[in-house]
Parts: C-alpha cells; sequence; structure tokens
C-alpha cells in the first residue's frame, strides 16, 4: 500500500500525548496515527451496521420469520432424537 504525506493540525497537548505514547511503544508518530484512525474507522463502521441491524429489527421478527424458526427448532429436534 502507498503512503501519502499530509498535514493536519493538531492541539499540542495532544500532540504531546501522541508522541510520548508514539515512543512508549516504540513507533513513529505517523504509524501511530494512521493506526488510530484505521481503529476509528473500523468502530464508525461497526456504529454503522449496528444501527442499521437495530433498525431492521426495531419491529421485531415478522410472521414468517417466526414461522421459519418454528420449523427449524423441530428439524433441529428430529435431528437430535434420530441421533440418540
Amino acid at each position: 500500500m502507498s503512503s501519502v504525506k499530509t498535514a493536519i493540525s493538531l492541539d499540542a497537548l495532544l500532540l504531546q500525548q501522541i508522541d510520548a505514547v508514539a515512543a512508549e511503544l516504540r513507533m513513529p508518530r505517523s504509524r501511530l496515527l494512521a493506526e488510530a484512525a484505521r481503529e476509528f474507522l473500523r468502530r464508525h463502521q461497526s456504529s454503522k451496521l449496528l444501527a442499521a441491524l437495530n433498525k431492521a429489527h426495531a419491529n421485531g421478527p415478522t410472521d414468517e420469520e417466526i414461522e421459519q424458526r418454528r420449523a427449524w427448532k423441530k428439524q433441529y429436534r428430529r435431528r437430535m432424537e434420530s441421533e440418540w
């Protein structure tokens, strides 16, 4: 993956904290910032996915989903009984 240089503005205290953690972890500041950005994006994507799932299931299962679940349970019980 290619790297691109960019300039950003940070609060001086935040930059000091970033530099301290980068030194503690023995990694370059740019790598620390890149990893922090990746983690933020991962969490943001997970948050969006969770919101979409919550919206999709806000009204509970449909009658069709309830019936399908019953059928699966029945099928599972039969399979378990036949194995015993």
